[in-house]
């Protein structure tokens, strides 16, 4: 179908002149030059073959076709105008349902977005439940923090790494201060034989981290897993023995003396929490400025737990 109507920002800039009286003010309405103003109206004329506004060097005014085209446009450019900014706006104010391990959601991220809130008020997140193994199916998210190894772990999402490779065993202060009364505990490998802590979705944590910390292959003595890492905190704190964490979890309890960190070497392992979302999937208008927020926020995190290990 031939289309005789011609385009949007033409019409845009052809009633910016008419109702301001200037190309150079219209210019500054619309963000663009006034050179491109007047090729604009130019065109329109072109389009049309008969000129639409006169003009010397005092005013412009209507011709008789301009006036015609300015009663037909004018009222349906307005509706269109207000039409997409209500769009826009109800676009922008799409929630992003996010699902969030739930350790990482209470200690880290929730006490943290107050923040996010004070820059993007206009981007609203919801919370729904979390899955361990979310695959984005049903009443799916639109994005989720995981816990796991990232994309060779989920090869049909994008993700992207934000925190908690960065881990350090902890135990209860007192087991600490006895270990080192009794002249125990001069190398990190000594933890091995202690009564060990462990999440049941991670086991290997613990060989891995003996590893970096004493160059070999040592077995660890493993005595008690748990499903969630609040769970497992609290098991240290209660002194059932050394737990391996992420050091992001635990700062306030190792601040406040809760919990204390016999060596504090800086070792990174491969587990951490990615943000996920399924590949070329269309997400609502805010998500873009959450995860740029996110990432942010986890990388000058990860800076200051890596100077905090390194003393």
């Amino acid at each position: 179908m031939r289309m005789h109507s011609p385009s949007m920002s033409e019409l845009h800039a052809f009633a910016a002149v008419v109702r301001l009286g200037s190309f150079s003010r219209a210019a500054q309405e619309l963000c663009v030059t006034q050179g491109a103003i007047s090729r604009a109206v130019s065109r329109l004329e072109a389009h049309f073959g008969r000129p639409l506004l006169q003009r010397d060097a005092h005013r412009l005014w209507l011709t008789a076709t301009g006036n015609q085209l300015l009663e037909a446009v004018k009222e349906p450019l307005q509706i269109i105008e207000s039409t997409s900014a209500t769009l826009r706006e109800s676009a922008l104010n799409e929630p992003i349902s996010l699902a969030v391990v739930p350790t990482f959601a209470a200690v880290w991220l929730v006490p943290k977005l107050k923040l996010f809130q004070d820059i993007h008020p206009q981007v609203q997140l919801r919370f729904i439940p979390y899955r361990k193994d979310e695959d984005f199916r049903g009443d799916a998210p639109d994005a989720a923090i995981l816990t796991g190894l990232g994309p060779q772990q989920w090869p049909g999402l994008d993700c992207s790494y934000v925190i908690g490779r960065e881990v350090v065993p902890v135990c209860h202060p007192g087991r600490l201060n006895q270990r080192r009364t009794a002249g125990q505990w001069c190398r990190p490998e000594d933890l091995a034989c202690e009564p060990l802590l462990f999440h049941t979705t991670a086991p290997g944590n613990w060989a891995q981290w003996l590893q970096q910390v004493g160059g070999k292959q040592i077995t660890p003595n493993l005595v008690q897993g748990f499903d969630q890492v609040s769970i497992l905190v609290r098991a240290a704190m209660a002194d059932m023995g050394v737990a391996l964490v992420q050091k992001c979890l635990v700062r306030q309890e190792i601040a406040s003396g809760q919990l204390a960190v016999p060596f504090v070497p800086p070792v990174i392992l491969e587990r951490g929490y990615f943000l996920c979302v399924p590949n070329n999937r269309r997400m609502p208008s805010g998500f873009h400025a959450f995860k740029t927020w996110l990432l942010e926020t986890a990388a000058t995190d990860i800076k200051n737990l890596t100077d905090a290990l390194s003393e």
